[in-house]
């Protein structure tokens, strides 16, 4: 196989540190890299949509929320780990939009839900095709059995930063 550019930074490392294990840096190095590319390959897939792939994680989260494609505010930004106050500034650019909407939580009259308009549904219903498209564009080169062990690797690496999640709730 072909070395890459993050090859030529552990050969760098190697002689000029002989004595430091450079070689984690191989690893997340590559994964920051393909972060960059993989980021900036979705951002161009959701331009002419006129959204951002932060705009796009609010939406895809309500839409599948399912009906009515609803949720209070506090269970988006922890669905799509945001703070608070960035969550307030993308709902706000969004309801400006015209894809979603604030209403009265019947539950808690000092709540709101945020919910998806009807031109809210068609957009992210349209984004995630794209979407889907675009991602299936990028693992190409991998073999079924590549995204199988990808799959398996990173989901035991990312459970050493975040909990497993219960399947018995939504």
């Amino acid at each position: 196989m072909k070395k890459d550019a993050v090859d030529k930074i552990l050969d760098q490392w190697k002689l000029e540190r002989p004595d430091l294990d450079a070689s984690p840096m191989g690893v997340i190095g590559r994964l920051s890299r393909l972060a960059q590319h993989i980021d900036h390959a979705i951002q161009a897939e959701f331009s002419p949509l006129g959204i951002t792939d932060g705009e796009f994680d609010v939406l895809a989260t309500l839409r599948r929320s399912g009906a009515p494609y609803q949720l209070n505010p506090t269970q988006l930004y922890q669905a799509v780990m945001l703070s608070s106050g960035a969550m307030t500034n993308r709902l706000d650019r969004l309801e400006k939009a015209g894809y979603v909407k604030r209403n009265p939580d019947p539950q808690d009259r000092r709540g709101t839900l945020v919910q998806l308009t009807g031109k809210g549904l068609q957009l992210i219903d349209r984004a995630v095709e794209v979407h889907v498209q675009n991602e299936q564009r990028l693992i190409a080169d991998l073999s079924d059995e590549e995204r199988e062990t990808l799959t398996r690797i990173f989901r035991h690496w990312l459970q050493s930063f975040e909990p497993p999640v219960d399947d018995q709730s939504q």
